[in-house]
C-alpha cells in the first residue's frame, strides 16, 4: 500500500489536487465554524450553485472559470445579506431561489450553446482539471482567507454569537459580515474545482458538526475542525486513488464516517458523565 501511496504522489495532477484540496479544506473548516453556529451553513450550498452558473458562463464564452466566478459569487453574497437585513425575503427563502436559478441558468446555457463542458466536472468535480495555474491561485487567496480570518478572528467571534452586542461595543459588524462573505464565497469557488458545486458544502459543515460532538468552546471547535477537515480530505483523497473510487464522493463519505465516531463517541462520555 506504500508503494501505491508513493506512486500516486508521483501523478503531477495528484500534486496539485494534493495541495490545492488541503489549503481549500483548511480555509472551509475555518469558515464552516462559524456558518454552522449562525445558522447559515446553507449559504456555502446556495454560493456553491452560483459558482456552478458562473463556471458554466465562462466555459462558454472561453473565460477564466476562478477569475469569472469569484467576483461574481462575492457580489452575490452581499446580495444576500442585503436582502436578509431588509427582512422582505427570509434568508432560507433567499437562498433557495438563488440555487435554484443559477442551477438552471448554468445548465440552460451549456445545453443550448452545446458547448464542450464536462457538465459533471462542474457539478461534481474533478481533480484531472486542476492545472498550474488552478494552484497557485488557489495558493494566494488561501493564504489571503487565513490572513484575514486570523486578523478579523476576535471581530468574527463576537459576531457569531451576539451580532447586536457585537455592534454596540463598536465593532463594524456589517464590514466584517462583507468580508466574511467574500471569504465564504472565495472558499467555495475553489473548492468546486476538487469537490464540485454539489459536494462543497459537506467540506464547510461536515468537520465543525463532528467536532461540536465533543468540544465545546469556540476555540477548541475551530482547531479540531481544522484537524478534522485535513485528515479526512488526506485519507478521502487516498482512498478514492487506491479504491478507484470519485474524489469529491469519497472524501464527504469519510466525514460522515467521522461524524458518525464523534457522535457515537459523545453519546459515550454522556454515559459516562
Amino acid at each position: 500500500m506504500i508503494n501505491d501511496i508513493l506512486e500516486m504522489f508521483s501523478y503531477s495532477f495528484m500534486q496539485r489536487a494534493f495541495i490545492a484540496g488541503l489549503l481549500i479544506s483548511l480555509c472551509a473548516s475555518l469558515i464552516g465554524v462559524s456558518l454552522v453556529l449562525r445558522r447559515n451553513s446553507m449559504i456555502g450550498d446556495g454560493l456553491s450553485h452560483v459558482g456552478f452558473g458562473a463556471f458554466a458562463l465562462a466555459s462558454v464564452f472561453g473565460i477564466a472559470p476562478l477569475e469569472f466566478a469569484i467576483p461574481i459569487v462575492i457580489v452575490v453574497s452581499f446580495l444576500i445579506l442585503r436582502l436578509n437585513s431588509s427582512n422582505k425575503i427570509s434568508g432560507d427563502s433567499m437562498i433557495a431561489l438563488i440555487s435554484v436559478s443559477a442551477l438552471a441558468i448554468g445548465t440552460f446555457v451549456i445545453s443550448v450553446t452545446g458547448a464542450n463542458t464536462d457538465i459533471n466536472s462542474y457539478l461534481f468535480g474533478s481533480i484531472v482539471s486542476i492545472n498550474e495555474k488552478d494552484v497557485f491561485v488557489s495558493i494566494v487567496l488561501s493564504l489571503l482567507v487565513l490572513a484575514l480570518y486570523i486578523f478579523s478572528y476576535n471581530k468574527i467571534f463576537a459576531i457569531t454569537f451576539d451580532e447586536k452586542f457585537a455592534r454596540s461595543i463598536g465593532i463594524k459588524t456589517n464590514l466584517y459580515n462583507v468580508i466574511f462573505a467574500s471569504l465564504c464565497s472565495i472558499v467555495v469557488v475553489l473548492g468546486m474545482r476538487v469537490m464540485g458545486a454539489l459536494l462543497i458544502s459537506s467540506l464547510i459543515i461536515f468537520p465543525t458538526l463532528s467536532s461540536m460532538q465533543i468540544f465545546k468552546t469556540f476555540k477548541s471547535v475551530v482547531i479540531s475542525s481544522v484537524v478534522i477537515s485535513l485528515i479526512s480530505f488526506v485519507f478521502g483523497l487516498i482512498t478514492s486513488y487506491l479504491e478507484a473510487t470519485p474524489t469529491g464522493s469519497t472524501i464527504v463519505l469519510v466525514n460522515l464516517c467521522v461524524f458518525i465516531i464523534f457522535k457515537i463517541i459523545s453519546k459515550f462520555i454522556l454515559k459516562r458523565s
